[in-house]
């Protein structure tokens, strides 16, 4: 069974895009692992980041073409699930895509409205609430799917939770971040709790399948966006205005995320590794469409930006490695 992760932050421009296009496309090359990117946000930025413009024009102009709003719609118009599935593979990314829709915002009504009668036990309000969860039966045949998600507590992020194995927090460096985790902590208790109400409520219970959602666990937290320097023994930290605030993350994350959901590796800290600011080598990547680690001089890299790419490599794949362990696929 595929393993299914979710990178969340209730704060926007955390880089949580930028970071699981680029941990996807390192698990797929390094490990060999099959990979599925899931882009859940409206936003459309993975499918963005990840495809050219040609054929980000053939996704949305024309009729053939297959994105997330394809799995959602038959549900919209109460013809149950759908049952197709068709991905595109990056050629860059090396990964399937299941691309965003700017219309996957139209939905949202649709699940705010069915996740009221679902926590009163209506089995179609649940059956729409398990959409993702029931999406991830058709991906079988992958090792992961990562679940791109936009920053919102609404109802499209909620039903993508109730289909994850597993989700990771990725940071800013700022004040903001530290609230967002209490905001998620406030959130998923409640929605939890309706959620189990719910499906003690059933009406039918041979109507909807409520083993599809899946138990969620907090795989840890990833530092973002800081200004590092090397220090006396060459070693690069983060300067001391971003340390400060770094140092709350551990406890404020324990403090609010390990009473709300389980935890992938309860012996372990939460800080799955740090991602400094990367300068330009993120708008070249954004432009190639490619992964940060695999530019090349005709993306635009000279002269000391080779070492930082290759030095890139090793800090997603810090991340990654840690990712990969507490997911329990290589045991």
């Amino acid at each position: 069974m595929a393993r299914s992760i979710t990178f969340f932050n209730n704060k926007g421009g955390v880089g949580k895009t930028t970071l699981l296009c680029n941990i996807a496309a390192y698990v797929a090359d390094e490990y060999g692992a099959k990979v599925l990117v899931i882009d859940a946000d409206p936003q459309c930025n993975a499918t963005q980041y990840m495809f050219g413009d040609k054929k980000l024009s053939y996704f949305y102009e024309e009729t053939s073409s297959f994105t997330l709003y394809n799995v959602i719609r038959p549900l919209s118009l109460g013809k149950g699930y759908s049952r197709e599935l068709s991905v595109s593979t990056s050629p860059r990314f090396d990964v399937d895509v299941l691309p965003g829709d700017p219309r996957l915002a139209l939905t949202e009504d649709l699940l705010a409205k069915d996740w009221g009668s679902a926590i009163g036990g209506d089995a179609r309000g649940m059956r729409t609430t398990l959409l993702f969860a029931e999406l991830m039966k058709r991906c079988d045949g992958y090792d992961y799917v990562f679940f791109d998600v936009g920053p919102s507590l609404g109802s499209i992020n909620r039903a993508v939770l109730l289909a994850s194995d597993f989700f990771v927090a990725p940071m800013s460096i700022d004040i903001f971040s530290v609230k967002a985790i209490e905001n998620i902590s406030t959130w998923m208790s409640k929605w939890k709790k309706q959620w189990d109400v719910g499906v003690l409520n059933v009406d039918d219970p041979d109507e909807v399948d409520v083993e599809l959602a899946r138990e969620l666990q907090f795989v840890g937290y990833v530092s973002q966006q800081y200004i590092a320097k090397a220090d006396s023994k060459g070693n690069k930290r983060a300067v001391n205005a971003y340390e400060r605030i770094m140092r709350q993350f551990e406890d404020v994350v324990s403090r609010e995320l390990s009473e709300t959901t389980p935890l992938a590796a309860p012996n372990k800290r939460f800080d799955l590794g740090a991602i400094p600011n990367l300068h330009s080598l993120i708008p070249l990547s954004q432009s190639a469409r490619a992964p940060v680690f695999k530019l090349k001089a005709q993306d635009g890299v000279r002269g000391a930006h080779f070492s930082k790419v290759k030095d890139s490599r090793e800090t997603f794949g810090a991340v990654a490695e840690e990712i990969v362990e507490r997911s329990g696929w290589l045991e």
